[in-house]
């Protein structure tokens, strides 16, 4: 048996640190992927080390496992939620969506160590070409709202990386601080649903903000965000990912401003197939 997963990177337009509180997200899958190739063996297990962990966590049968990927490590996309829906996709191949981001999220933190919340997986699984996917994560429900060609994002890498479970801002934050952060960033995924190019970009400056205040961003981040979002062309900028380093989303005027930048755009959520 031959089973190949593919699944995208991760972009949140809005709605970041809100998965593991009840929130919502406002998101979509990009075009870079992960690959996960799953032969299958008379015994034993063959692929690198912390991906044969991650195997035998959801239970995984006998295989040689190569992962070929073009997500930036530590960047704030989600390279580590990919490659566990990848594998959890690989070993079930007829799971349900959401079943699927539940393995996937519970292999993560038992293996990895990340106590990620659900936006990563669920915007995976759910994206839709040309559309965002707005999440609950209190139902765990989705629905996709069309995104008109008018909304031009761009990723800068701010060439700040953190390492998988560094840091978890829950520890450090009060309540207060985590709450107002919470209802505020609800707020602003509803407005942005509807939202014009410019009020969305109002949104994501508004979203760095209040993510500054609990804690997740840095010095150096803030300055680069701050540097784009007064950049003539740009419409809004914010860090995006669980922080302390990683990419900036940007939402731009048109295609030619910051032309070094990643055009994203929402992408085929994650699949598997089987070849017998």
């Amino acid at each position: 048996m031959h089973r190949i997963a593919s699944i995208p990177a991760r972009i949140n337009i809005i709605g970041e640190h809100t998965d593991y509180a009840g929130g919502r997200s406002f998101a979509f899958a990009a075009p870079q992927r992960l690959r996960l190739e799953a032969t299958s063996m008379d015994e034993g297990f063959e692929g690198e080390s912390t991906v044969v962990s991650l195997w035998k966590e959801a239970k995984g049968w006998p295989a040689s496992l190569t992962v070929t990927s073009n997500i930036p490590i530590g960047s704030g996309m989600s390279s580590s939620a990919a490659l566990c829906l990848a594998i959890v996709l690989c070993i079930n191949k007829d799971i349900d969506a959401l079943e699927a981001c539940l393995e996937a999220q519970r292999i993560e933190h038992a293996i990895l160590k990340t106590e990620c919340g659900l936006l990563d997986q669920m915007a995976m699984m759910f994206s839709k070409p040309n559309h965002a996917t707005l999440i609950d994560f209190a139902e765990h429900t989705t629905s996709q709202h069309a995104l008109s060609k008018d909304h031009i994002f761009k990723l800068i890498d701010s060439g700040i990386h953190r390492k998988l479970g560094e840091v978890d801002y829950r520890t450090s934050v009060d309540d207060k601080t985590k709450n107002r952060h919470v209802e505020e960033e609800n707020k602003r995924v509803s407005k942005a649903i509807s939202a014009s190019p410019k009020e969305l970009g109002l949104l994501l400056n508004a979203s760095h903000q209040s993510l500054q205040r609990i804690g997740v961003s840095l010095k150096a981040m803030d300055k680069r965000v701050t540097e784009l979002q007064h950049t003539q062309g740009v419409l809004g900028a914010r860090m995006m990912g669980g922080g302390f380093g990683g990419m900036i989303l940007v939402l731009v005027e048109h295609q030619g401003i910051l032309p070094e930048a990643i055009h994203v755009m929402p992408s085929e959520s994650g699949f598997v197939q089987e070849f017998l």
